[in-house]
């Protein structure tokens, strides 16, 4: 069995971080809410626990805690922010309400060594690290001594070394934090004694085990494809896994990007030779959402038309029970509790927030576990194709969040051919592999402009690209202004309905990827 380190999760909108910074190190990590049940935490047999931080206060009564066991296993525990202050507080030291919270970059100063430092900080030396400070430790329990300090957090970073027990003010697992994937691995591998021997390879192995456990010996499964990354990756894996017992529909929406029906059809109904039914419910989706402006309830429709238009297809598939979606962490974290835990709610995902409660079907999700370039080295595990591994990612509501207000078939129509004139360059300037992700948006808002000699009022457009590793952060992409000069004079020429285009610089955060 695979060596274990549990993290558990008190509602930072970053805990997934910590997981993909140990996966990476090769160390297998499971994820669970801070209110799970001893029991299934025993389960695990972990051979260390992680804390994560969260949004609430330890100085509340009604704020979450660690379970009991956790400090009954006798493994080492590291808690990280909220996960230190509860930790402090439920073994005997005092934490109180800061007076303001504090987050950003700061330089933290090593005060004696200790195994969590060992061959990473030197006693003495700043580092710097991504420091979140709301309430603060100001006594701690018996048994725990200071190892690093900051000017604004004398308790930056505390250790009981005979327990294993660590405690640190700071997120090790962002990036702006250099040596923080260090400290994981240190934690990790050498106070916790994890071999660190897991790949994509055993998560492929165990995830098939995995989805053939949750369907059984004569399950059928459908999965809902969309010709994206996320739900090909799902597809093909669950393929491996029960082969003809899957049925691909793919349900054209109305809401896809230039040819992309096409190339769904073409690719797994003939390359891959899955089982395919198209399902073409443009009109019905579009009638739905006629008149609809709210971001949220757009995704709410979408998903719930979604599943209507599934049951549908399930009706004709004799014993199908089970439904696919290429549902990833950032879709779970934005949505909802992380994995069950205290997060804030950002936004709703239409594969993870619209889904109803009556659903027919029960929900088969091979990638809940993964980040995007997690999935994309998942399918090259698959052996399947680089064109389509590398894909940028493409929303499940498709052009629907990139029409801010009302849809109409005619925006569609515009957006698809301004989207297509601005993808076509970035390919032809060799920059696609760099992007993360790049999209036009057409906006609700009409501008006077000069066409020939004629005075024009049409959309404006705007696009997007942005640099990322993982989705939960991302950069602007830094076009030259040759290339966007070049690619709005194409949109305005060739694209009929749009005389203006602006380029999106918006970080995330504060901003998100997608407008809506």
């Amino acid at each position: 069995m695979t060596d274990t380190v549990l993290i558990l999760d008190f509602g930072s909108q970053v805990t997934q971080l910590i997981a993909r910074r140990l996966r990476e190190d090769g160390v297998y990590t499971e994820i669970l809410p801070c209110t799970a049940a001893p029991d299934r935490i025993s389960a695990l047999t972990p051979k260390g626990i992680i804390l994560s931080g969260g949004p609430n206060s330890v100085a509340l009564a009604d704020t979450p805690r660690a379970p009991d066991v956790v400090f009954e296993l006798g493994v080492p525990v590291l808690g990280i922010c909220y996960g230190q202050q509860t930790m402090c507080q439920q073994l005997g030291g005092q934490v109180v309400p800061g007076d303001e919270r504090e987050f950003g970059r700061a330089d933290v100063q090593v005060k004696s060594p200790s195994a969590l430092f060992e061959g990473v900080w030197e006693a003495g030396v700043d580092y710097p690290v991504w420091l979140s400070l709301g309430d603060r430790v100001v006594a701690l329990p018996e048994g725990f001594s200071v190892i690093a300090t900051s000017s604004g957090a004398p308790f930056a970073a505390i250790a009981d070394e005979a327990r294993g027990y660590y405690g640190v003010q700071f997120h090790p697992e962002v990036v702006h934090t250099p040596d923080g994937a260090k400290l994981l691995s240190r934690f990790a591998k050498t106070i916790c004694g994890v071999v660190g021997d897991w790949s994509m390879e055993a998560y492929r192995e165990r995830t098939v085990a995995a989805i053939r456990a949750q369907v059984g010996d004569d399950g059928k499964v459908i999965c809902g494809l969309s010709g994206g990354v996320d739900s090909s990756v799902t597809a093909v894996l669950i393929h491996e896994a029960i082969g003809e017992r899957l049925t691909c529909v793919f349900v054209d929406h109305g809401l896809m990007r230039e040819g992309e029906a096409e190339e769904v059809i073409k690719l797994f109904g003939g390359q891959y030779n899955i089982p395919l039914i198209h399902e073409d419910a443009s009109d019905l989706f579009l009638g739905r959402l006629d008149g609809v402006s709210d971001p949220e309830e757009k995704r709410k429709i979408i998903g719930a038309t979604f599943i209507d238009v599934f049951d549908k297809a399930a009706a004709s598939i004799d014993g199908a029970g089970f439904l696919a979606q290429g549902t990833l962490y950032p879709d779970v974290i934005e949505s909802v509790s992380a994995s069950g835990g205290p997060s804030v709610t950002i936004k709703s995902h239409h594969n993870v927030g619209g889904l109803p409660d009556d659903m027919d079907m029960e929900l088969v999700e091979p990638l809940r576990e993964l980040f995007k370039d997690e999935v994309r080295a998942l399918g090259r595990e698959l052996g399947m194709p680089e064109n389509l591994i590398g894909r940028h990612p493409f929303p499940g509501p498709g052009l629907a969040i990139r029409i801010p207000g009302e849809i109409t078939p005619e925006k569609c129509d515009i957006l698809r051919k301004a989207d297509a004139v601005y993808l076509d360059e970035i390919r032809n300037a060799g920059l696609y592999d760099e992007i993360w992700q790049a999209f036009a948006v057409l906006l609700p808002v009409r501008t006077v402009g000069v066409m020939g000699d004629a005075r024009s009022y049409d959309y404006v457009c705007a696009l997007r690209a942005v640099t990322s590793t993982d989705g939960m952060t991302a950069d602007s992409y830094a076009f030259s202004h040759d290339f966007l000069t070049r690619v709005s004079t194409r949109i305005v020429n060739e694209v009929k309905g749009i005389n203006r285009v602006v380029y999106d610089i918006t970080s995330k955060p504060p901003g998100t990827i997608e407008w809506e």
